[in-house]
């Protein structure tokens, strides 16, 4: 794994931090190709039920590394990175295991994508967002401008993705960009309590399929979601969480999940 990255496994929960302080967690692309991996072994490993990614310092990520950026002039050289990623862009979205991000400060281009692949977002108050793209003479990168409009409307995707301006924690928040916006100390504790939580108490066969069916639902009719959500109920009733769940509600005690 990357120098340039950090983790650790705690109660169900695997922290993964960006980890170039020094350089505002500036994303190499062995940065990138390593945190991809990074999520894949979370995703693989049957002791992890939530996963929660943030930066070391006072910066999430600030985006593509000046040097990444400049290797990218070459087109020989440019190429041949964009394919060794060895990942689909998308990863994130074909995970079971839920996000969170805790962006404990300025998130920016591809930073930013990062965080908006997580499911819930935690900010510190003294965060500041922008997707930087337009102000590069870059388009909207790795999916950002599908997310977007999913997630905060289309009238506030074109304005961040247009304009490249940067927005504090409380105008992300009022977006529906962030679900919580605490001090910059209390960003990462908070995220990694939610997450044990999400471990603790919910079905990761629950959370997996939820991921897919939230995901995969923005782009199919109502006809299409609620019919797949009748198919999908039937299998979890007969499953081994439902059953867990269901004995621990007698006992009133915490459910064991098998997988």
């Amino acid at each position: 794994m990357s120098s340039a990255l950090r983790v650790e496994t705690r109660d169900g929960v695997r922290t993964i931090w960006f980890d170039r302080p020094d350089h505002r967690n500036a994303m190499t692309w062995e940065m990138f190709r390593d945190y991809y991996a990074a999520l894949k072994a979370a995703d693989d490993d049957p002791a992890v039920r939530a996963i929660v990614v943030t930066g070391a310092g006072d910066w999430f990520c600030a985006g593509a590394d000046p040097a990444a950026l400049q290797a990218l002039l070459d087109p020989g050289h440019r190429d041949r990175l964009l394919h060794e990623l060895g990942f689909a862009p998308h990863l994130p979205l074909t995970l079971g295991t839920p996000i969170v991000a805790a962006v404990n400060g300025g998130a920016a281009g591809l930073g930013l994508v990062h965080a908006l692949y997580a499911d819930v977002r935690f900010l510190a108050a003294e965060a500041r967002l922008s997707t930087a793209f337009s102000r590069l003479g870059l388009i909207a990168e790795y999916g950002s401008a599908w997310l977007l409009p999913r997630l905060i409307g289309v009238g506030n995707a074109m304005d961040l993705l247009v304009s490249g301006r940067k927005i504090d924690a409380a105008e992300a928040q009022r977006m529906g960009l962030a679900q919580r916006v605490l001090p910059r100390a209390e960003v990462l504790p908070a995220a990694q309590a939610y997450a044990a939580d999400l471990a603790v108490h919910c079905a990761p066969s629950s959370m997996a399929i939820i991921r897919r069916q939230v995901w995969a639902g923005l782009d199919s009719t109502a006809q299409d979601a609620t019919a797949d959500a009748v198919r999908l109920m039937g299998e979890s009733l007969s499953g081994p969480d439902f059953r867990a769940a269901a004995a621990a509600l007698v006992q009133g005690s915490t459910p064991r999940w098998d997988a």
